[in-house]
């Protein structure tokens, strides 16, 4: 992977079969029509901003923000025609009265701090009548081959929370949208069989986030957190070939996909 940053990396290896599925199921679900203005909460290096320009063409408007600089500056190079827009999801960077058509926020819910002020904006954001989708990865436990990987990295490193699954309730996240004023407020569950054509990049990209999200990997210095993830890639190997798919690895994956009107 060469010197890659980390947000180059994500965008090569983990969006196409990681994010764009889930993409595609949130816009079949929300049905997007010409004219629509559509923003993207959290949008990483794009991929959902990318999938509604797909869809829409010029016939639409479409915005991503993020917190993340780095990841910005990649989705600016990938889809330099996206408004691109560097900001915190619990102080939109909106224009005065600017409001959207559909508003989705994929896999950063549980990221945020101050969740409640992150749904107040996208109440504030989401036009009269507008629909939004917000979707949250289940819980590891539910999800047998991130969990292995977990346990894994456990052995090393204690006890690890897991950020991308820490919101994996959906009854949380709809009694969030109800407090900030949606309505309709409704939830499913989607599984996907997910295809890597190469396991090694996933592997060593989650065990790099799982070192970081650890209490023992945030007191380790950059070498020494460099020695953690080498030691749990080589010792979460027999995992990898368990869910081995031809060359490549396949494993389960689900989400919340919760939705909800303005």
């Amino acid at each position: 992977m060469g010197q890659a940053s980390f947000p180059e990396m994500y965008e090569r290896w983990l969006v196409g079969p990681l994010f764009r599925p889930w993409a595609e199921v949130t816009f079949e679900e929300l049905k997007l029509s010409p004219g629509h203005r559509v923003l993207d909460i959290a949008c990483g290096t794009g991929i959902v901003a990318r999938v509604a320009r797909e869809r829409l063409g010029t016939a639409g408007y479409v915005v991503g923000i993020d917190i993340n600089a780095e990841m910005l500056a990649v989705a600016r190079t990938v889809a330099p025609d996206i408004d691109w827009r560097l900001g915190n999801a619990g102080a939109l960077p909106l224009h005065d009265g600017e409001q959207f058509d559909v508003i989705v926020c994929q896999q950063g819910l549980q990221f945020f701090p101050d969740k409640p002020a992150a749904t107040a904006e996208m109440r504030r954001a989401l036009a009269q009548g507008g629909r939004l989708a917000v979707a949250t990865w289940r819980p590891d436990e539910e999800i047998p081959f991130f969990r292995d990987l977990r346990r894994v990295a456990e052995r090393l490193l204690g006890p690890i929370v897991d950020l991308r699954h820490s919101f994996g309730n959906a009854a949380p996240i709809e009694a969030l949208l109800r407090d900030a004023g949606f309505h309709d407020v409704r939830s499913r569950t989607i599984s996907r069989r997910i295809r890597f054509e190469d396991g090694a990049p996933l592997l060593r990209l989650n065990t790099m986030a799982l070192v970081g999200m650890s209490t023992a990997g945030k007191a380790m210095t950059d070498n020494e957190r460099k020695r953690a993830v080498e030691d749990i890639v080589s010792g979460s190997a027999p995992v990898l070939q368990s869910y081995a798919d031809g060359s490549g690895v396949a494993f389960e994956l689900s989400s919340n996909l919760v939705t909800a009107k303005g």
